[in-house]
């Protein structure tokens, strides 16, 4: 049984606008300006803490102890794909991301990993937040990064 229908074009732009909109942020560290693309309410699972709800303790326990590490985070767009319910007001995201981790020598090395991101909105046309994130590195890459950028 088949259950997914094709996604609309803009529908799939505005899911890889997510995705590149959380990159830009992401390597910019700027925490201040994600907040926007995230819920109030959102649920998120990460490396340091399980279950995180609301954005808030996302971004204390989750992206403060990653992206001032880090350097490089991307997504491939083109490669990111979309389920998108029949409103078009629900959407799941998959994507893949590289990016450098630093050990804590300093030596740089490849920090691959992938995404699935729940997102919303108000009303077709409106731009996707994200009600639910699940953030994993690949197998064999090293959990923590050391690097000191923010």
């Amino acid at each position: 049984m088949n259950l997914r229908t094709p996604v609309h074009p803009d529908d799939l732009a505005a899911v890889r606008a997510w995705f590149d909109t959380l990159s830009k942020h992401c390597r910019a560290v700027d925490y201040e300006a994600a907040r926007p693309i995230f819920a109030d309410d959102m649920i998120a699972f990460g490396t340091f803490t399980d279950f995180m709800h609301g954005r808030e303790l996302a971004e204390q326990k989750q992206w403060r102890n990653v992206w001032g590490t880090i350097r490089n985070f991307r997504f491939d767009l083109d490669k990111v794909e979309a389920i998108v319910s029949a409103d078009r007001l629900t959407a799941v995201g998959m994507g893949v991301w590289q990016s450098d981790g630093f050990h804590p020598n300093g030596d740089p090395f490849d920090r691959p990993g992938r995404t699935t991101v729940v997102l919303g909105r108000k009303a077709v046309g409106d731009p996707f937040v994200a009600t639910h994130t699940h953030m994993s590195l690949f197998r064999g890459t090293p959990e923590r990064s050391f690097g000191k950028f923010s």
